[in-house]
């Protein structure tokens, strides 16, 4: 398995269930020291450092893992942005790039190299990370919603283009896991409200979103899980607006 974003959040907390569970796991992200902490020494882990908006360093990272464990046969594609807190009227070229190369070349780069891989030795699992966001956004958030609109459409395609080879693509959409990103939002200390006040929003334990990940990575090959959404009970997410 390869995960990207493996250096903190669901990605570290993903990355150490599947180790946990008896897999090989190539942890990528732009922190080493991070990824080190998520590997906790682990003989079945290795650490590959990647700016995944770079597609050949993206290629070297999948060259590694192959090199190391002989196959990739899931990618979780987790790596993200939250990006700034702005509309569309307020968003810079610069900021709006930023989060497009991570959050939508970065997916495009990571889903590639993986499905040329899995052409080739037989077929796999894509596993995207989208986000609520990718239905319904939150205010002020244009640049995030946007690019998981996006992957919402990756899934798609790389799930109907990916029949022949024996490779599906599933997503997961998480609402409020307590990750670091939740601070970003402002869901602990009061997140936008689509009626201008701000909101303490509940939250839940990330092991329960990487319980997910498992569950579909695991899954036989002929099931092919298309899409889950998973929520803190009560967050404002059904209805929003």
């Amino acid at each position: 398995m390869l995960v990207t974003g493996a250096g903190s959040g669901i990605g570290r907390s993903v990355t150490r269930r599947m180790l946990a569970a008896g897999w090989n796991v190539v942890l990528a992200g732009r922190r080493e020291a991070q990824l080190e902490q998520s590997a906790d020494k682990h003989p079945n882990a290795l650490v590959v450092p990647t700016d995944i908006t770079d597609s050949m360093a993206v290629e070297r990272l999948f060259l590694a893992g192959i090199e190391r464990f002989g196959t990739i046969d899931v990618l979780f594609n987790n790596a993200g942005i939250f990006g700034p807190a702005a509309t569309i009227g307020e968003l810079s070229a610069q900021r709006w790039q930023e989060v497009c190369a991570v959050n939508l070349s970065g997916a495009m780069f990571c889903a590639g190299a993986a499905f040329r891989h899995m052409q080739e030795s037989g077929g796999g699992r894509i596993i995207n990370n989208g986000s609520i966001s990718a239905h319904v956004p939150r205010p002020a958030s244009v640049a995030y919603a946007v690019t998981k609109h996006a992957v919402t459409g990756l899934t798609k395609s790389i799930e109907l283009d990916g029949r022949p080879y024996g490779i599906s693509c599933s997503q997961i959409d998480i609402g409020n896991a307590a990750s670091e990103m939740m601070h970003d939002v402002g869901a602990t200390s009061g997140a936008l409200q689509t009626d201008g006040s701000r909101k303490v929003e509940p939250t839940f334990d990330m092991e329960q979103a990487s319980a997910i990940v498992e569950f579909i990575a695991t899954a036989p090959a002929e099931v092919s899980i298309n899409n889950v959404t998973i929520t803190a009970a009560g967050m404002p997410y059904i209805g929003r607006g």
